[in-house]
C-alpha cells in the first residue's frame, strides 16, 4: 500500500526524522485555517499517489494564509495524472540551502535491501539516475545486519555528503531504517532531504509503500488505507479473506492457486482475440480449499461486478479433490439463488475430476457447463461474454 505524503510525514514524526509542520485539509477553507496555525509561508502540496506533482502545479507556495486559501482552491479538484487531488498539505515553508536524496527499499532481483544516496535530489532524481549514475551511490543492506552507525557512515560517505551534514544525514538514515523495519515498509524514500539555510537537515518531502503481507501485526495500518479510491469490489473480497483483483475485462477468473489463475488470465485473453477482444475480468484465487461458502463468496464478488458477462470456474484438484470443488460450486449455485443470472463454464482436472464432473453433470444447474480443457473452456467463456 502506497501511502500520501502527509502519511509519509505523520510516520516519520513517529520514528523521530526531522520534519516541518503540518496540516491536512480538504476545503480552502480548512487550509486557510490550517495556514494560520501554522503561521508564515507555508506550502500547499497535492495529495495523490503519483510522482510529478510539481510540475503538474500541485505544488505552490502562498505568502499568507488568504494566499494558501487561494492556492488550495485551485489545486483541490485537479487532475493529476488521472487523479483527482481530494486533499492538500500545507506544510510550513523552509528555506533551503541544498537539496539531496535518501531511500531505502526492498531489492527483489538481489533478495536484499538497498540504499540509495544522492546528493543531487529534487525533481529531477530520475534524470540523475540515468545520465549521472556515478552521483547515486547504491549500498547493499544486509536483512540480518540491518543499518549500523557505522553501516550509516559508510553510506553517507559512499554518496559524498558535504562533512557538514554527513553526521545529521546518518542520523536520519537510521531513522529511516526504524521506519523501514517497525512500519514493514518496503519502500521509504525522502525526495528532497534538504539542508535549510540555519544548517538543519530535514526530511520535506516522504514516500512510504508499506507491505499489506504484514497487516496481520500492524492493525494500525488499516486507518491507512485511501477509502475513496479503494475498488468496491476489491475492498468486499478483502472483508470475506479472498485474494482478488479487479481487471478490465468480461470474462469473470475464479481459481485455486496464483500460478493457475495467471495461465488462466493469459488463455482468456489470448481466446478472447477471436472474439471481438474479450479480455479476463479479475483475478480470484480461491487457495487450496474450495468450500461451498469460499465458492459462493467468489461467485458473489465477480457476479457483482457489472462489467462480467460470463465465468471461468478454472480448478486443478490436488489436495482439495475435484468431488469437493463440485459440490462446492452447487452448494454455492444454492445460497446464491437469483443473485447467480450469468453463465458459469467450469474446468475441473486433477484428483477426483471423474467424480466432480458427474456431480456437475447431475446438479445439471442451467447457468454450468463444462470443459474438458482449460483452453476449450476459455473459448466457451470468452464466446459467452462475447455474446
Amino acid at each position: 500500500m502506497d501511502l500520501f505524503e502527509y502519511q509519509a510525514r505523520d510516520i516519520f514524526e513517529k520514528h523521530g526524522v526531522p520534519v516541518l509542520a503540518a496540516s491536512v485539509a480538504t476545503t480552502a477553507d480548512e487550509a486557510e485555517k490550517a495556514a494560520t496555525a501554522i503561521g508564515g509561508k507555508v506550502v500547499v502540496k497535492a495529495q495523490v499517489k503519483v510522482g510529478g506533482r510539481g510540475k503538474a502545479g500541485g505544488v505552490k507556495l502562498a505568502e499568507n494564509p488568504q494566499d494558501a486559501r487561494e492556492k488550495a482552491g485551485a489545486i483541490l479538484g485537479m487532475d493529476i495524472k488521472g487523479h483527482t487531488v481530494r486533499t492538500v498539505m500545507i506544510a510550513a515553508a523552509a528555506p533551503i540551502e541544498s537539496e539531496y536524496y535518501l531511500a531505502i527499499l526492498l531489492d527483489r532481483s538481489n533478495r536484499t535491501f538497498l540504499v540509495m544516496a544522492s546528493v543531487s535530489g529534487g525533481m529531477d532524481i530520475e534524470e540523475v539516475a540515468h545520465t549521472a549514475p556515478e552521483k547515486l551511490a547504491k549500498i547493499p543492506v544486509s536483512a540480518v545486519d540491518g543499518i549500523s552507525l557505522a553501516k550509516a557512515k559508510e553510506i553517507v560517505a559512499a554518496a559524498q555528503f558535504p562533512a557538514d551534514v554527513a553526521d545529521q544525514v546518518a542520523d536520519v538514515l537510521l531513522k529511516l531504517w526504524d521506519v523501514f523495519q517497525s512500519e514493514d515498509a518496503t519502500l521509504v524514500e525522502v525526495n528532497p532531504l534538504v539542508k535549510t539555510k540555519d544548517g538543519k537537515v530535514i526530511a520535506l518531502d516522504g514516500k512510504v509503500t508499506l507491505d499489506d503481507n504484514a497487516d496481520f501485526r500492524q492493525p494500525d495500518h488499516e486507518a491507512l488505507v485511501d477509502q475513496a479510491a479503494e475498488n468496491p469490489l476489491e475492498a468486499a473480497a478483502k472483508e470475506k479473506g479472498l485474494n482478488y483483483v479487479k481487471l478490465e475485462g468480461e470474462v469473470g477468473i475464479i481459481g485455486n492457486g496464483a500460478g493457475l489463475v495467471m495461465s488462466t488470465l493469459d488463455v482468456v485473453a489470448y481466446a478472447g482475440e477471436k472474439h471481438g477482444g474479450v479480455r479476463p475480468a479479475n483475478f480470484l484465487d480461491i487457495g487450496g480449499g474450495a468450500s461451498a461458502q469460499i465458492m459462493a463468496d467468489g461467485l458473489s464478488i465477480i457476479l457483482g461486478d457489472k462489467d462480467v458477462k460470463s465465468v471461468f470456474v478454472n480448478v486443478f484438484g490436488g489436495i482439495t479433490a475435484c468431488d469437493a470443488v463440485a459440490n462446492g460450486i452447487v452448494q454455492a449455485l444454492e445460497l446464491l439463488g437469483p443473485k447467480a443470472t450469468k453463465p458459469i463454464v467450469v474446468r475441473l482436472d486433477g484428483n477426483n475430476v471423474v467424480e466432480g464432473r458427474a456431480i456437475l453433470a447431475k446438479a445439471a444447474h442451467p447457468l454450468v457447463e463444462q470443459a474438458d480443457t482449460m483452453d476449450g473452456a476459455a473459448n466457451r467463456a470468452a464466446e459467452l461474454a462475447a455474446k
